[in-house]
C-alpha cells in the first residue's frame, strides 16, 4: 500500500472511530450475529450487475432518499398502509426510485444466515458502500446498528429530498438541514458519476430554460446536441440518459471534471460549478484534479450521511421484510 493510500485509510479509520461514539452505530456490530453480512449483501449486488448495470446508483439513491426524510431508518422502504403514505410514491421518488427488489434479494439471504438480526435499514447502508465499491470507487468502514422505522414519512420526502431542479442555495439549505456541510454536498453529488436520469428530469434546461426561450446557457454547445437527440421536444419523458457520459458506470472523478466542460446533465449538478462565487466551485475543482481527494471525502461524507438520526437500541424493530412493519 502506498503511503497516500495508507494515509488514506488512516484518515478514514481516524474519523470513524470519532463518528461511532456520536451516532451509537459502529463497524463492528454484527461480528458475533452474523459475521458475513457484507459478502452476502456484495454477492447479491454482484448478481444484480450482471443484468442491471444501472443498480449500484439505483441503490445508492435509496440510502440517500432514506436518509434526509426521518433519519436513516428504511422508512422509504415501506408500502403505503391504512394509518400512512408510503414514501415511494412521494415525487421525489414515484417512478423513479427502484432497486426494491434487491434489497429483498438482499434480506431474504440475510434472514437465511442470520434470521432476525440485521435491519433493512442497515442492508441499504451495506448496499451503497458495496455498489461504489463494486464499480470502481472506494471501500470504507459502514458503521452498523440501525433499526428500521414503524412508520414512513410521505410529506417530508415530498419537502426533505434534494430536487435536481431547484437552486444551489435550496439544496445546500436541505443539507443544512440534516447536518451536512457544502463539502458533503459536492462530494455526494459526485455519486453521479454512474447511473442514468430520465429526460423529465432535465429537459427544462434544453429548449426554454426558466422560461427564457432558450437553452439553460450553462450546458456546452456540443452536449446540447447530444442531449436534445436524446430527449426531443415533446418526446417521451422516461427516455434514460447517462449522468456521467465520459464513464457512465464506472465510479470514478470524472463527473466534476464533466462539470469543468459544462457537461452536468441535471441543473443541479452544474450549478455547482457555474455558481459564480459559490464555494463549491473550488471543491470541483479539487475533486477534479484528484480521485484521491475525492473518494477520501466521499468515504467521509457517506459516513456522515449514514449517521443521520439513526434509530438504535431498543427504538424501531428489525424488520423480517423491509416492505412492512412487523405484524401487520
Amino acid at each position: 500500500m502506498g503511503s497516500s493510500s495508507a494515509f488514506i485509510v488512516a484518515t478514514i479509520f481516524l474519523t470513524l472511530m470519532l463518528h461511532e461514539s456520536n451516532a451509537q452505530l459502529n463497524s463492528t456490530f454484527y461480528a458475533n450475529t452474523c459475521p458475513n453480512v457484507s459478502s452476502i449483501v456484495s454477492n447479491v449486488i454482484q448478481q444484480a450487475l450482471q443484468s442491471d448495470s444501472r443498480i449500484g446508483a439505483s441503490l445508492i439513491r435509496l440510502h440517500f432518499h432514506d436518509c434526509f426524510v426521518n433519519g436513516c431508518d428504511a422508512s422509504i422502504l415501506l408500502d403505503g398502509t391504512a394509518s400512512f403514505l408510503s414514501e415511494k410514491n412521494a415525487a421525489p421518488n414515484a417512478n423513479s426510485t427502484r432497486g426494491f427488489d434487491v434489497v429483498d434479494n438482499i434480506k431474504t439471504a440475510l434472514e437465511n444466515s442470520c434470521p432476525g438480526i440485521v435491519s433493512c435499514a442497515d442492508i441499504l447502508a451495506i448496499a451503497a458502500e458495496a455498489s461504489v465499491n463494486l464499480s470502481g470507487g472506494p471501500t470504507w468502514n459502514v458503521l452498523l446498528g440501525r433499526r428500521d422505522s414503524l412508520t414512513a414519512n410521505q410529506a417530508g420526502a415530498n419537502t426533505s429530498i434534494p430536487s435536481p431542479v431547484e437552486g444551489l442555495s435550496n439544496i445546500t439549505s436541505k443539507f443544512s438541514a440534516v447536518g451536512l456541510n457544502t463539502n458533503d454536498l459536492v462530494a455526494l453529488s459526485g455519486a453521479h458519476t454512474f447511473g442514468r436520469a430520465q429526460c423529465r428530469v432535465f429537459v427544462g434546461r434544453l429548449y426554454n430554460f426558466n422560461n427564457t426561450g432558450n437553452p439553460d446557457p450553462t450546458i456546452s454547445s456540443s452536449y446540447l446536441v447530444t442531449l436534445q437527440q436524446t430527449c426531443p421536444q415533446n418526446g417521451s419523458g422516461t427516455v434514460l440518459a447517462n449522468l456521467d457520459p465520459s464513464t457512465p458506470d464506472s465510479f470514478d472523478n470524472n463527473y466534476f471534471t464533466n462539470l469543468q466542460n459544462n457537461q452536468g446533465l441535471l441543473q443541479s449538478d452544474q450549478e455547482l460549478f457555474s455558481t459564480t462565487g459559490s464555494a463549491t466551485v473550488s471543491i470541483v475543482n479539487s475533486f477534479s484534479s484528484s480521485q484521491i481527494a475525492f473518494f477520501q471525502s466521499f468515504a467521509q461524507s457517506m459516513i456522515n450521511m449514514g449517521n443521520i438520526s439513526p434509530l438504535t437500541g431498543s427504538s424501531g424493530e428489525i424488520r423480517s421484510d423491509c416492505k412492512k412493519v412487523n405484524g401487520s
